[in-house]
């Protein structure tokens, strides 16, 4: 695993030797969002493994040696896509979500970067904005 420390926060790139942690980040993160994934940890973990085998590179944010949250991030997108971002409820409203980003895109080498947020999530919405985020497009879909 590749580590990089900025700003007191390490950020170590994952490899697939990580993919039952990152799964069970996803997890909780599914959770949070209150997303309509019914997905289970094995499935999480072979979906975390086809996106770390393809187009996309997962992060651990890290203090005192623990895993406080990740990043799932598209690559091959230009911008690239910040697919999932999570930081664990015990780590938040403590400003680590805005170093973990800072230190994200310092490891990426860019300032612009695309995301997408559930529209029910005003938590999500609310913290994305205050980082400087604008709205863009609106995803819709149809149920019937």
């Amino acid at each position: 695993m590749k580590q990089f420390i900025v700003d007191n926060m390490l950020i170590k790139k994952c490899s697939l030797s990580d993919v039952e942690e990152l799964a069970q980040l996803n997890k909780l993160l599914i959770k949070d969002e209150k997303s309509d994934n019914t997905m289970n940890i094995e499935e999480l973990k072979a979906r975390m493994h086809g996106f770390l085998e393809n187009d996309y590179a997962a992060y651990f944010f890290m203090e005192e040696n623990k895993i406080i949250g990740y990043a799932l991030v598209r690559h091959t997108s230009n911008p690239m896509y910040l697919r999932q971002f999570y930081i664990d409820r015990n780590f938040r409203r403590q400003g680590k979500g805005r170093a973990a980003l800072k230190v994200l895109l310092k490891e990426l080498k860019t300032d612009k970067i695309d995301i997408e947020v559930l529209s029910w999530n005003e938590a999500a919405i609310k913290f994305w904005e205050s980082c400087g985020f604008i709205e863009r497009s609106r995803y819709m879909r149809l149920e019937k």
